[in-house]
């Protein structure tokens, strides 16, 4: 059964498995330092689709279901699925996922929906009501440009902070028992909100809440950053990770090396322009 530890923090006592995991990504994100890290990469950015949007649903589409193969699970033995992407309605996800009959859980969570599903997967089979669950998400910096900033055809000049939307899906199978790894604790955030309202500069409007959450986590638990190999926050990117440790700092905190934004890792920052 599941218990709180101080004001923020979930400790799962029987820890779910990650059975699996799979991703899919196009062609920018197949250049960078982590390629050989995907199951595949799209070298097509519709995806073999004639829309931006249905190129998002394929891809979730082939994620879930090579995360299931990967898994040995079929669509019939998962009792949930939590997932969701950036675009209205979640339509990349619902449209991707319909064919699968699971019984589905809309997130719109924009950058914390991977967080978000993985976490209610893994309270969901921690808590006895599934056997086996499945997280998932997407973005694809096309639809996303269109839905936060500048539709493409615009021919918008982008500011220097403006982050590059990584068109990729993450898939996580979740189950009982299982080697490893567990997700054992979840810390869930509040909302942080310094004033920032440039679209261009979202690392720096997400990073007082990063920290906040990282704060509110090490308390609760009475762990601190080195004993972690890795801390890693979604996609801050080089401004707003700079903020976090900051921020962190300001609070007594100081996060090592073994921070890292997956933003950061996912593009050369020398030989790509993002």
């Amino acid at each position: 059964m599941a218990t709180r530890v101080g004001r923020y923090t979930i400790q799962l006592n029987s820890p779910p498995s990650i059975l699996s995991y799979a991703s899919v990504v196009g062609k920018k994100e197949g250049q960078g330092p982590l390629s050989k890290e995907f199951d595949y990469i799209q070298q097509d950015t519709k995806f073999g689709e004639k829309t931006w949007e249905k190129a998002e649903s394929r891809m979730q589409n082939d994620t879930l279901n090579l995360a299931l193969k990967k898994a040995d699970v079929t669509v019939d033995k998962v009792d949930i699925i939590f997932a969701g992407d950036l675009l209205n309605q979640c339509i990349g996800t619902t449209y991707g996922l319909r064919d699968f009959q699971i019984p589905f859980a809309g997130i719109y969570g924009a950058c914390s929906t991977m967080a978000e599903s993985l976490s209610m997967a893994s309270i969901f089979v921690e808590g006895g009501s599934a056997n086996i669950s499945a997280a998932v998400t997407s973005s694809h910096f096309c639809t996303a440009e269109r839905q936060y900033r500048l539709p493409l055809e615009y021919g918008g000049q982008r500011s220097p902070s403006a982050q590059w939307t990584a068109t990729g899906s993450g898939a996580v199978i979740l189950g009982r028992g299982g080697i490893g790894p567990y997700v054992k604790e979840i810390t869930f955030g509040r909302m942080v909100d310094l004033g920032i309202k440039d679209q261009s500069n979202m690392g720096a409007a997400m990073a007082p809440a990063a920290a906040d959450t990282l704060k509110n986590y090490f308390q609760d638990t009475g762990v601190s950053p080195d004993s972690f190999d890795l801390i890693a926050s979604g996609d801050l990117g080089l401004i707003g990770s700079g903020l976090l440790r900051e921020l962190l700092q300001s609070d007594g905190i100081v996060l090592g090396d073994n921070y890292q934004d997956c933003g950061l890792l996912l593009y050369d920052r020398v030989k790509q322009d993002v």
